[in-house]
């Protein structure tokens, strides 16, 4: 046990999206769960990211194992930026990609590229371990899929 422990967990990750409806439903098509939508504004939503008047749609999407959340935004304003970044390879600096356990890879992956999902590089076995690969979906998102071998 830590004795000066700082967190309790990892909360959420957030995904700024431009189209929320293809990102919930790639996001679904994984397995994930929609837990719910809401719009936010006002002055204590602008204090909280140092942005003069948001206006934002959120979707909470859980695993199913409850345990982890992605929180998908669509900024309506201030219109949302692009960094360049949607192709960037996975060894560009920053928060680059995040990685599902999955039963089956290959019918995940082809539920996914039914939403779009492009393979990044091939389906690799790494020792007798496990299958992984990267998808890119909406928005440039890179999603790793790793399957444990048994």
């Amino acid at each position: 046990m830590l004795g000066d422990m700082t967190i309790q967990r990892m909360d959420n990750v957030s995904i700024i999206v431009a189209d929320l409806e293809a990102a919930i439903a790639f996001f679904t098509e994984l397995g994930m769960e929609l837990e719910g939508e809401t719009t936010v504004e006002g002055p204590s939503v602008d204090q909280m990211v140092g942005l003069d008047g948001v206006r934002a749609d959120i979707a909470m999407m859980r695993t199913p194992d409850g345990h982890s959340r992605l929180e998908l935004t669509k900024f309506h304003t201030p219109a949302a930026v692009s960094a360049g970044l949607e192709n960037a390879p996975v060894n560009t600096l920053g928060i680059r990609r995040i990685m599902f356990a999955v039963d089956d890879l290959e019918a995940v992956l082809a539920r996914l590229r039914t939403r779009g999902a492009e393979l990044v590089g091939e389906v690799a076995r790494y020792e007798d371990s496990h299958l992984l690969c990267y998808v890119r979906g909406p928005e440039g998102i890179l999603v790793a899929l790793a399957e444990q071998l048994r």
